[in-house]
């Protein structure tokens, strides 16, 4: 397989208003969004970026569209860098790589009816008028939404939940990309209707080819739809692989918190204390060494003074975990 996304060192800083002290003692204080990220994604295949809110996932997602610029680090999609892209060769790199947002509702300009909605990605790409009404009665037929009335004239409050999110898909693909970013794609949905939507992208992506990350914190999600996970905490990756090893045979402490967390059917059933203590570490001011020591049963006097390395464990299979 061709690499489609490489990420080397990926580096986001965002600068936060300095305080008097930082000022006195010549301090820049920033919050450490992502640090140190590097990662490669193939050709049609679909990865999920897993881990609880507030640990870089949707920070890293936006820096591969271009919506953010890196602190530091280096960006390649298609072969391009994304740094140097500028102009004509970005207004081309959006029509390649696009955003399936988390909440429907807020998504869409609630001014626009539903085929102005669809047009405006045609409109800002420079798309041939005469193509509109083909391409999107293609996309509407793509997300089952064909023929549901006078849906082109209705606004997005006259929709459904489930409904809008399909219009977001639609626009998503209308240009034909080639990778996209689904943030938390179905977490405002019902339950009921969330099944529906994430068949239909499975099956839309294997369609078309797509190169996919899903942006979540459901482990669920993840275990259904992706064939690789990273797994985040504090802003950098410590463990990815592949999805039923890492969910199957998890080797660093967090990924084993995370899945320990997660509900059990049976209210009566009695289940183990959470193997975490206390809450995430102030993105401003990181622990040193593994950014999880503080917080971890299995730490070490040496995870706090060294920072781990992502090693490979087992084939294809890594953890940032001296005791992995």
């Amino acid at each position: 397989m061709v690499a489609l996304v490489a990420v080397e060192n990926l580096v986001k800083h965002f600068p936060v208003k300095r305080s008097l002290a930082d000022v006195v003692a010549g301090r820049h204080p920033v919050v450490h969004a992502v640090d140190n990220v590097s990662f490669t994604l193939d050709e049609n295949e679909t990865v999920g970026l897993l881990g609880e809110s507030g640990c870089g996932k949707t920070s890293t997602g936006r820096l591969l569209l271009k919506l953010d610029q890196p602190t530091s680090g280096r960006i390649e999609i298609a072969g391009k860098d994304l740094a140097t892209l500028a102009g004509a060769d970005l207004k081309a790199f959006r029509r390649t790589a696009q955003l399936v947002f988390q909440n429907p509702f807020d998504a869409l300009n609630p001014r626009f009816n539903i085929r102005r909605v669809l047009a405006e990605p045609m409109i800002n790409a420079g798309i041939d008028r005469r193509e509109y009404a083909d391409r999107i009665n293609a996309e509407l037929a793509r997300v089952r939404m064909q023929g549901v009335g006078d849906l082109l004239d209705k606004f997005p409050h006259q929709l459904s939940g489930g409904q809008l999110q399909r219009i977001v898909l639609a626009r998503a693909l209308i240009l034909g990309p080639k990778f996209i970013v689904a943030d938390e794609p179905v977490s405002m949905l019902d339950v009921s209707v969330r099944a529906g939507v994430l068949n239909l992208m499975r099956e839309i992506q294997e369609t078309l080819g797509l190169t996919a990350i899903y942006i979540s914190h459901d482990l669920a999600l993840v275990r259904y739809v992706a064939a690789r996970t990273f797994v985040m905490y504090l802003a950098t990756v410590v463990e990815d692989g592949p999805t039923e090893q890492v969910i199957s045979s998890p080797q660093h402490p967090y990924t084993k918190a995370l899945l320990a967390a997660v509900p059990v059917p049976h209210v009566n059933q009695n289940r183990e204390p959470l193997p975490i203590k206390g809450n995430m570490p102030n993105a401003r001011n990181p622990p040193s060494g593994c950014r999880f020591h503080d917080r971890c049963p299995m730490a070490i006097a040496r995870c706090a003074a060294e920072v781990p390395a992502l090693r490979e464990i087992e084939p294809g299979h890594r953890a940032a975990c001296h005791l992995a």
